[in-house]
């Protein structure tokens, strides 16, 4: 794949039909300086534009907090691998409440990879937000239930085994790093609860507020950036997004609120799993693996970031309860 404009810019219209496909602003640049997402305006066809995800890794890796390994790289690559076949595989799965961008095709060669994508601001998704109400809150818990719901049982056939950006087996670089030898010594056990949970379903990896987009009227949210999507307990899911959007004292105060809401939501949307399923039994799983789930990323952050935002009490005070379950 040529990186100069013309090259790819022609590949997305001739894979479109397009009569002329023109390059708009770029609505952000990857993690690390490994490429950008930029929007596409087309003319000739029923959309007005589409959203081009471009992956071309750096020769010099810039991470932003300093992680520049060998590990680190193919990890981003791997993502990117399963991204492409989340959308060409699974994500015609999601609908409802889990809405995903529809993948109009891909092209990847010699490390680097186009994603053409639906443009979810034309789409009627055109928000997105960093200070999210009790309502957005709401509706993102809806998104997760639903995707929880719609895949519990399903095996992660070419995605990540374990899901999250943060899976242990992919972070022993971060592992090594953290200061706490409690935590390092428990680090296993957690990620063994979490890994041997009854109930497994496919977890998005990085539900983070800033991966929501939000309508311009009406209800609901769509998701995007599924590098990390894979197996595991749909607690990662939730008590990582809730870190996401909550200070310390709003997780104090309204966690175990917006917790009941996400159960009652997941208890809606079991009819979209493919075989029945015990409301109770695996609300009782879910909710008893939640500060596990929770004390899982606040391994990761201790030794990638110990000065992180996320690291407060109500982060702490949770995870040192979990510790305290263990023999150490």
């Amino acid at each position: 794949m040529s990186d100069t404009d013309a090259d790819w810019l022609e590949w997305v219209r001739t894979r479109l039909g397009a009569e002329t496909a023109t390059p708009g602003e770029r609505i952000q640049s990857l993690w690390s300086g490994y490429g950008e997402i930029r929007r596409v305006h087309l003319t000739g066809h029923a959309l007005e534009s589409v959203v081009v995800k471009r992956v071309s890794p750096p020769t010099d890796t810039d991470h932003p907090r300093g992680w520049n390994t060998s590990r680190s790289h193919e990890r981003k690559l791997r993502s990117y691998v399963i991204e492409e076949h989340w959308y060409s595989r699974w994500a015609e799965r999601c609908a409802g409440r889990a809405r995903v961008p529809r993948c109009l095709g891909t092209q990847a060669s010699d490390g680097q990879s186009l994603f053409v994508l639906e443009d979810l601001d034309d789409a009627g998704f055109p928000y997105r937000r960093q200070d999210a109400t009790d309502e957005d809150i709401l509706a993102c818990l809806g998104w997760l239930a639903d995707f929880h719901a719609r895949f519990l049982g399903a095996a992660p056939e070419g995605l990540w085994p374990v899901g999250t950006y943060w899976h242990l087996e992919t972070r022993p670089d971060e592992l090594a790093a953290t200061d706490d030898p409690c935590l390092r010594a428990a680090a296993p056990l957690i990620d063994d609860r979490l890994n041997q949970c009854r109930f497994q379903t496919f977890v998005h990896g990085d539900a983070k507020i800033a991966n929501f987009c939000f309508p311009a009227e009406g209800e609901g949210v769509a998701a995007v950036d599924f590098q990390y999507v894979g197996g595991g307990c749909g607690m990662k899911d939730v008590a990582y997004f809730l870190s996401s959007c909550m200070s310390e004292r709003e997780c104090e105060a309204r966690a175990e609120f917006f917790l009941d809401e996400y159960f009652n939501l997941l208890r809606a949307a079991l009819p979209l799993a493919e075989t029945p399923v015990d409301p109770a039994a695996l609300e009782a799983e879910w909710r008893a693996l939640y500060p596990i789930a929770w004390a899982d990323f606040y391994r990761f952050l201790a030794g990638w970031s110990p000065t992180h935002w996320k690291i407060h009490g109500y982060s702490d005070r949770l995870t040192r309860e979990v510790l305290a379950t263990f023999d150490l």
